[in-house]
């Protein structure tokens, strides 16, 4: 039935071997069960409700993906637009309800774009150098706001520039051996380094007595407090197209960038192009509709199935195991509240040391994308550099992406070469402009 299902034998592969690398792809991205929720609780949302959400989108997603298109790629509510969507709740005063609105109207659009198969129209309409950017300088704002996690800097309470945080605490300290142990790991070609190297910190913390030990394993925690709670009603706000529109670029080139990226290692291309590559990004798609259902943000394929890849999955089997064990981490939520819930400190604040190294060390490899960027022409680097250094200074996605689609267009018209810019482009640099004239 397997073989008649998945083709191992077609594609050169034994179920141990999938086995093995639909665990090794769930440890190198396991960490999103600690993360999304103490992300998206920043956000107003509740934490049990949203790691639920987070395992379940992720599980049914990842199943889907393999079974539909037989690849070894696995899907996760996605680092980088959980950032977005507490970008846009804190920097826009939008409620989360709204929100998460947003995220499933953008994954019905990219599921219909798929489906008419003009999702390559959307994708060329947004200049590369703005695509690499917005990747970058939501890697710089992760890491941003690890640094912050974890007190290694601070942000004065009454705004203004960042300053070194109390660097010696114990909190802090925990958060420099989880990030030093993690970076090593990595540098060793550690598989799960991220994984491990939470648990590293965790063990520290308990270590020094600053988490609690509240047991490993208990029932689900309850899905209501997110489950169908989106506000649709909200998106007849003008102000809130352009945020439906991003959250739609985002996810399509997230989707599109990892299925290629992957494809390529496997060896899955085909004369440059990706074989049932329109079920892949259907799969996708409805991942994202899902996880907006169950009460969490944009869910995406994951890079990180790129080690799986490396320990020898090459069909969908993989997946079926790797959604299996996400699945069984719902029972897990003891462990994750231990984890992500954070750590009291002096003044009332409260510190995530041990998430904060996974966010710095994702960050840097989302900045891996200023590689890509045409720095010798203006047009094309000055945007993007806005965007880069507009996303982490302003604290808020938005308003730096918003910098780049309004300098790019702009400078193109200045440097007499409208036509480099799309049509798409103008309309969103228009917006913005519109958006900032309204909103200040």
């Amino acid at each position: 039935m397997l073989e008649r299902w998945f083709g191992l034998r077609e594609a050169g592969t034994s179920v141990r071997a999938e086995v093995l690398g639909g665990a090794t792809t769930f440890m190198t991205m396991a960490y999103i069960i600690f993360v999304n929720p103490a992300v998206l609780s920043q956000a107003g949302m509740d934490f049990g409700s949203v790691l639920t959400a987070t395992c379940l989108s992720a599980a049914v997603a990842t199943w889907v993906m393999g079974l539909a298109a037989n690849y070894p790629i696995a899907m996760a509510p996605a680092m980088g637009e959980n950032f977005f969507f507490l970008g846009v709740v804190a920097g826009m005063g939008v409620p989360w309800q709204a929100v998460l609105a947003a995220v499933f109207v953008s994954g019905v659009a990219f599921f219909l774009l798929t489906f008419l198969r003009v999702r390559e129209l959307v994708i060329d309409a947004v200049p590369a150098s703005l695509k690499h950017a917005i990747a970058a300088g939501i890697g710089f704002f992760i890491a941003f706001i690890g640094l912050v996690n974890a007190g290694i800097v601070e942000r004065p309470a009454g705004g203004g520039i960042v300053h070194l945080g109390s660097v010696t605490r114990p909190a802090t300290l925990v958060a420099w051996a989880g990030l030093a142990i993690t970076v090593a790991l990595m540098a060793r070609r550690v598989r799960g380094a991220i994984l491990l190297g939470m648990a590293a910190s965790t063990a520290l913390a308990w270590a020094a007595g600053l988490v609690r030990w509240q047991g490993a394993f208990a029932m689900p925690p309850s899905l209501a407090p997110t489950f169908l709670q989106l506000d649709l009603e909200a998106l007849l706000d003008p102000n809130l197209v352009p945020i439906v529109v991003l959250f739609l670029f985002m996810a399509v080139f997230d989707a599109i960038g990892t299925l290629i990226g992957i494809g390529e290692q496997a060896g899955f291309l085909r004369d440059g192009k990706l074989p049932r590559a329109t079920r892949a990004l259907m799969a996708d798609s409805s991942g994202t509709v899902l996880g907006s259902l169950l009460g969490t943000s944009t869910v995406t394929a994951y890079v990180e199935s790129a080690t799986g890849v490396e320990a020898g999955a090459r069909t969908g089997l993989a997946n079926v195991v790797t959604g299996a064990l996400f699945l069984a981490a719902l029972f897990a939520a003891p462990l994750v509240r231990m984890v992500g819930g954070g750590v009291p400190v002096d003044g009332g604040a409260v510190l995530q040391p041990l998430t904060a190294p996974a966010l710095i060390v994702v960050g840097s490899l989302m900045a891996g994308n200023l590689l890509r960027i045409d720095w010798k022409d203006a047009t094309e680097s000055f945007p993007a550099f806005l965007v880069i250094v507009g996303i982490p200074f302003s604290w808020s996605i938005a308003d730096g992406i918003a910098f780049g689609f309004v300098s790019y267009p702009a400078l193109k018209l200045l440097a007499g070469r409208p036509r480099e810019a799309s049509a798409l482009v103008y309309a969103l640099g228009l917006l913005f402009v519109l958006r900032f004239a309204l909103l200040g």
